[in-house]
């Protein structure tokens, strides 16, 4: 009884194939008519009715690009990041291997240069061997299948995934519409051009979409450079790019391959010689996986993270956010930037070797911006930007603002309170008011009141700087301190500069006009790093650096100086070109004149002294006895961030160390770093040497001409006392 049971079953499914065979039959013959007469016939479709359905499908297909990886790049041509929906890189059918073409061809669709979109033969022998046979075969040609990539890879484009129909999805009005879709797609496209865009849209695996990026990720070769057995084992994947997957099935890859092989041979693509000894050739792969983002870059991280917020931020890239991620990770940019790799090189090893993955988790932090152009040439700190077990991570960028000026996000620490390095401003415009580099000043004095009058044009109303009033609902701070005893007494300005002395500052601030000090300060670009607001100069504690800036604009209002008192907006994009070589919106060099040339002369003149026998002159950077370097300390009043922001008339560079995560509330007091204790931290000790031997190894790269002198009537006759101490 089983037996019989079992036969009838075996009978009956015969029967059912044999059928099967003669509805399959019609229906390939209808099918192969629509070429000529568009009569379907579907499950409950009249004649009639099919003709209509059918006649009402599109005929237009639109080939928009498919999703192509973006590039950045150093200005030098250096690989930076790369960013990608699809890791995809486009290129035209010559500069694929003839291998991977004929692969392709004889084991997708041997008749492609033969049909006309759709292949009755291939059809009817599908249709046949699924029903009478049992077997899954497929019948789509490389039009049709190309045809449904360029759907799904639009619907995907425009974040509709859902909208993505398989293969194996597909009901009788998605095929007759691929069809449809696949005859006017020859009518309007070469064979070739077909073909090339199937061979750069189709699917390998989820790093490796179209054919380049499929040699690049199997083999580590070029799509142009496949031989035989690497371009059949491509071409077999596309089948069922899981199951033929080599990395991970490599039985079925490799009898799948054989299969791609053997139908070669069969269609005279290859002779037997080059069968065979393709055949015996070992699976060899050589798997370079490729990473997109930031998070992997090759290099300057968080430069690469500065520059994605610029593209994410920029209305020119698209009216909202999901237009300009969708430019960035699918339209195939190429993205230059002002980097200098050798810069940044230098830069990372710098910060890495100051402080690294540091248990304390100490922040330090350079960046390089080229005066008279304001590229930003290097940027980098002593963080990884993934969390690593035993790593100081962050993905916070320290040299950069918080927010843009519209208010974007830009991921950045906020800045940091620049100390002393705000000093040269408020001697700027002592300069711009016509006094002298020399003049003397009384910087004994250490308690300013209210009502102490000092002098406002523009009316702004400003405090104390004292608690001598024994009133702390003042506000005020504690009296006028300076870094070390000896110098409360009367001085030269500059001498006052560059020993950085706090009661020199507010002595000449005595004589001056704040709302003059506020135009310099605005003049060089300095703002608030946490919401880009003005430094208000008009309260007293922004004379010595109260306000967090970021290091990216010290270096910038530093570098105006170098280039004789024009600024020039700080730029990170040379240029943007998109999948078709047009160009894009990038950034372009923008001056101004800012500080008079010889206010500048003045501020270089005087800063020079810093290095050779002032408040840096413990530093001792060699750069100096190569080019005419300037430059200015600065420590915040608990000793946590502390700075060194020098320049050449080539570089100009701000390096800080301190706590960069805390909110600046630690104290640089008492610490140990990299096993040397400190009782304080100051300017000079670590920010400065790791700015100056960063400075020796890039300086001489960018050569850099002696700073212009200032006017001998600015210099005036005073000679500066001898320096306690030193």
């Amino acid at each position: 009884m089983a037996k019989k049971k079992k036969r009838r079953r075996r009978s009956g499914s015969t029967l059912g194939r044999i059928l099967g065979f003669f509805a399959a039959s019609i229906m390939c013959g209808v099918l192969a008519a629509s070429l000529v007469v568009p009569a379907v016939a579907a499950a409950g479709f009249g004649v009639s009715t099919s003709i209509g359905f059918f006649d009402s499908l599109p005929e237009e297909l639109t080939v928009q690009p498919p999703s192509q990886s973006t590039r950045v790049l150093t200005s030098d041509g250096q690989p930076i990041a790369t960013f990608y929906a699809e890791n995809r890189v486009r290129i035209p059918l010559d500069q694929m291997s003839p291998y991977i073409k004929n692969a392709v061809i004889a084991i997708e669709d041997s008749r492609f240069y033969d049909h006309a979109g759709i292949d009755p033969q291939g059809v009817l022998r599908a249709v046949v061997a699924n029903l009478t046979k049992g077997d899954q075969q497929g019948a789509s040609t490389i039009t049709q299948q190309y045809v449904t990539n360029v759907v799904n890879e639009a619907r995907l484009s425009q974040d509709r995934p859902d909208e993505v129909i398989l293969s194996g999805q597909k009901d009788i009005g998605d095929k007759l519409r691929e069809m449809k879709l696949a005859i006017a797609l020859e009518k309007k496209y070469t064979k070739d051009q077909i073909l090339e865009g199937y061979l750069n849209i189709v699917f390998f695996n989820s790093d490796a979409y179209g054919v380049e990026a499929a040699a690049r990720y199997f083999f580590s070769t070029t799509a142009k450079d496949l031989d035989l057995p690497q371009s059949a084992l491509l071409a077999g994947l596309v089948n069922s790019p899981t199951f033929y997957n080599p990395t991970i099935n490599p039985e079925n890859s490799l009898t799948r391959r054989n299969q791609v092989l053997g139908e070669m041979l069969r269609l005279g693509k290859i002779n037997q010689q080059e069968h065979d000894d393709a055949v015996a050739a070992p699976i060899e792969l050589k798997v370079s996986p490729q990473r997109q983002g930031c998070a992997n870059a090759s290099m300057a991280p968080y430069f690469c993270d500065y520059i994605s917020h610029l593209i994410l931020n920029n209305p020119a890239f698209g009216p909202n956010q999901t237009e300009r991620e969708r430019k960035l990770y699918r339209g195939g940019l190429t993205i230059t930037t002002t980097l200098d790799s050798r810069l940044q090189a230098a830069a990372q090893a710098q910060v890495d070797g100051t402080a690294g993955p540091n248990p304390d988790r100490w922040g330090a932090a350079l960046v390089t911006i080229q005066p008279g152009t304001g590229k930003i040439l290097a940027m980098a700190q002593n963080t990884v930007f993934l969390p690593e077990p035993g790593k100081f991570d962050t993905q916070l960028n320290f040299n950069v603002d918080a927010k843009d000026p519209q208010g974007n996000d830009l991921n950045g620490a906020g800045g940091f309170q620049t100390g002393s390095t705000m000093k040269p401003f408020t001697f700027a415009e002592w300069l711009n008011e016509g006094k002298t580099i020399t003049a003397e000043v009384d910087a004994s004095r250490r308690v300013y009141p209210l009502g102490f009058p000092w002098r406002s044009s523009c009316g702004k109303v400003l405090g104390a700087y004292s608690t001598a009033q024994n009133n702390p609902e003042l506000g005020a701070a504690d009296d006028l301190q300076n870094a070390e005893e000896g110098f409360y007494r009367k001085m030269p300005v500059n001498y006052g500069l560059y020993n950085s002395i706090n009661t020199a500052t507010f002595a000449s601030a005595t004589q001056l006009d704040f709302c003059g000090i506020q135009k310099m300060v605005d003049a060089v670009g300095l703002h608030s790093g946490l919401d880009g607001s003005p430094i208000n100069m008009h309260q007293l504690g922004n004379l010595l650096g109260a306000t967090g800036v970021a290091p990216l604009h010290m270096a910038n209002a530093f570098a105006t100086f170098a280039n004789d008192g024009r600024y020039c907006n700080p730029i990170a994009l040379l240029e943007i070109t998109d999948a078709n070589g047009g160009k894009l919106p990038a950034q372009s060099t923008e001056c101004r004149n800012a500080v008079k040339p010889e206010v500048a002369r003045g501020v270089n003149n005087v800063l020079q002294d810093v290095l050779k026998k002032g408040s840096g002159v413990w530093i001792n950077p060699k750069v100096h006895d190569k080019v005419p370097t300037a430059a200015k300390t600065g420590t915040s009043n608990n000793n946590g961030s502390t700075w060194v922001v020098g320049y050449t008339s080539g570089l100009a560079t701000a390096s800080f160390f301190g706590d960069a995560l805390e909110g600046q509330k630690r104290s640089g007091q008492n610490v140990t770093i990299n096993g040397t204790f400190y009782p304080r931290l100051d300017g000079f000790m670590i920010a400065g040497p790791q700015w100056a031997n960063y400075m020796v190894n890039v300086a001489p790269l960018y050569p850099a001409a002696p700073f212009p002198p200032p006017p001998p009537a600015m210099i005036g006759s005073n000679p500066p006392p001898p320096t306690p101490g030193r």
